[in-house]
């Protein structure tokens, strides 16, 4: 069986708005149901450990898919999540794969976390697939591999400025994530806001936005089938 480690954030301020903010709902529940539907062990870690916050906004009902409707009523997720491991004591050894659903917080916390680097690394120079939707290719922004920028050269994509705009927090993030991931030398490409879409270059994996979040782990389990 195939064991797949997701990394959540643990960081709940919007910046100094007042707001609260940390992983978006469809982020975690798509790709944790596309996954676990076809026989993936799960295990979630965040750098705090326990229950990791929820942005409210992915919480609204206009927010609401089938997967995120599924979560709600799905109490042995739920309790998996208020309990889920400290980042700290995880070992990448133990796992086939890596995936980071968005939201903003990790914005904040996951792209300083050096524990968080230090998998994403590990995972990478293991020869292991590494996977990112929406806001979460921020936390590749210090990784680095043999003193380069783990983005440098590699065709990626993310949540754009175009969509940060849309939702009205460009003055409000830390940083925009398009110019960070060209900053450090990816290859960014993206579509038209909202609309679906994911980059595989080699052991990763990006998807744009929200609507992403499934074909993200539709091309991690191809990668992990692959490996068998």
């Amino acid at each position: 069986m195939k064991k797949v480690l997701f990394i959540l954030t643990s960081h709940d301020q919007l910046g100094n708005t007042g707001e609260k903010t940390g992983f978006w709902t469809e982020e975690f529940a798509g790709p944790y149901y596309e996954l676990a539907d076809q026989g993936v062990e799960i295990d979630i870690a965040t750098p705090l450990g326990g229950q990791p916050p929820i942005d409210p906004k992915s919480e609204d009902p206009s927010a609401a898919t089938e997967d995120t409707k599924r979560y709600d009523d799905d109490a042995t997720l739920l309790e998996k999540l208020k309990n889920t491991h400290r980042l700290g004591d995880m070992n990448s050894e133990d796992y086939d794969a890596v995936f980071y659903p968005g939201g903003h917080g990790p914005l904040w916390d996951l792209t300083t976390d050096k524990i968080s680097i230090a998998i994403i690394e590990d995972f990478y120079i293991h020869n292991k697939p590494i996977a990112f939707v929406c806001h979460s290719p921020a936390v590749l922004k210090n990784v680095k591999i043999k003193g380069k920028f783990l983005v440098k050269g590699k065709k990626m994509t993310g949540f754009s400025n175009t969509e940060e705009a849309a939702v009205g927090l460009t003055d409000v993030v830390p940083f925009l994530l398009e110019d960070a991931l060209q900053e450090n030398g990816a290859i960014y490409s993206k579509v038209e806001d909202w609309h679906p879409y994911v980059v595989e270059d080699g052991l990763l994996i990006t998807g744009q936005n929200p609507a992403s979040s499934k074909l993200v782990a539709r091309k991690l389990l191809d990668q992990l089938n692959s490996k068998n």
